[in-house]
């Protein structure tokens, strides 16, 4: 197993959405590890202090290609990384070893007509709000004495599909905009794979976020970190699912919150049937016991996201997810 180093540069990152026509920026085998670096705000750069900006990442604002712009999303993803001998039917793990904000500020801001409430909230704002990386915080409003504590993440795990041009706005079946800000450090994402290679890209860095992202953003940030990519063979998969040190997350998109609900409800019971050998009726019952369901996201228009939360502890000593890689 190697080791790579993928720094964010106009030839390695692509603007707005996937694609599985854009070439590689980095080609791995299974198992490999990769230093990512990624950037955030390509569209507010102007308006930025200067701790936000770096010559890397103006750079990329200023220059970069056509050809790595792919559709209307405002999401600036590195990659995409091509994994060897991956083909549309497997599954990618992305084990998330290190996640560490790269500036001292982030941002927020609201988009006229999107977020929860846009008939109240319908003036777009942006905010720059600074990053306590050393105490791990951020005080907000700025002088309030309200401390949030920093646990940064990545709103965008995802893979490409045949499709030639996908906004990186709504999540889905390939990953995409999931916004859980339960993908912390020590946790993994399964995403089935669409494309030979996979494709996969990784960015949207939040520094802290709630549940529901309601205004549309977080505090959105530059973020580096650690990631392992594995292939599974045999692992029928159709649908994201998680795995942090104390749960199993299902995840569900759609239109309404009842719908994501409901498909977050039914990925579980496939999962609790495939994966724990429970009968369909036994799971449901389970999942209304055991299982918490919870708002991802609101705001990333025009699926909302629902996740169920299946705590590790209270299954077998026997368990195990997932039973074999190659």
């Amino acid at each position: 197993m190697a080791h790579h180093i993928l720094k964010a540069t106009k030839e390695t990152v692509h603007l707005g959405g996937f694609s599985h026509l854009l070439p590689p920026a980095l080609t791995i085998d299974s198992g490999d590890t990769v230093e990512v670096e990624t950037y955030s705000g390509y569209y507010v750069y102007d308006k930025a202090p200067p701790d936000f900006l770096t010559p890397a990442f103006l750079d990329i604002c200023h220059n970069l290609p056509q050809e790595r712009k792919i559709a209307a999303g405002p999401h600036l993803l590195t990659g995409p990384i091509y994994v060897r001998d991956a083909e549309p039917g497997d599954v990618l793990e992305v084990k998330l070893e290190a996640i560490t904000p790269s500036l001292p500020v982030g941002f927020n801001a609201i988009r006229a007509g999107w977020g929860a409430l846009p008939q109240i909230f319908h003036q777009s704002a942006l905010r720059f709000i600074p990053l306590d990386l050393e105490n791990k915080i951020a005080e907000y409003p700025l002088g309030s004495g309200i401390k949030i504590p920093l646990k940064p993440f990545f709103g965008i795990l995802g893979v490409a599909t045949p499709d030639a041009s996908r906004s990186s706005v709504p999540p889905g079946y390939y990953g995409g905009n999931i916004d859980n800000r339960e993908l912390q450090p020590g946790s993994k994402v399964f995403l089935p794979i669409f494309v030979p290679g996979a494709l996969f890209s990784i960015g949207d860095g939040h520094s802290a976020q709630g549940d529901g992202e309601v205004n549309v953003t977080a505090i959105e940030t530059s973020m580096n970190g650690t990631i392992q990519l594995k292939l599974y063979k045999n692992l029928q998969l159709t649908i994201p699912i998680a795995e942090t040190p104390t749960d199993i997350i299902t995840m569900g998109f759609a239109q309404t919150l009842d719908e994501a609900l409901e498909l977050a409800l039914k990925n579980m019971i496939y999962f609790l049937e495939c994966f724990v050998n429970l009968a369909p009726e036994d799971a449901y019952v389970l999942c209304s016991l055991a299982v918490n369901f919870r708002i991802t996201q609101v705001v990333n228009s025009p699926q909302k996201g629902v996740h169920g939360m299946l705590p590790k502890s209270i299954l077998s000593k026997d368990f195990s997810f997932p039973l074999s890689v190659r």
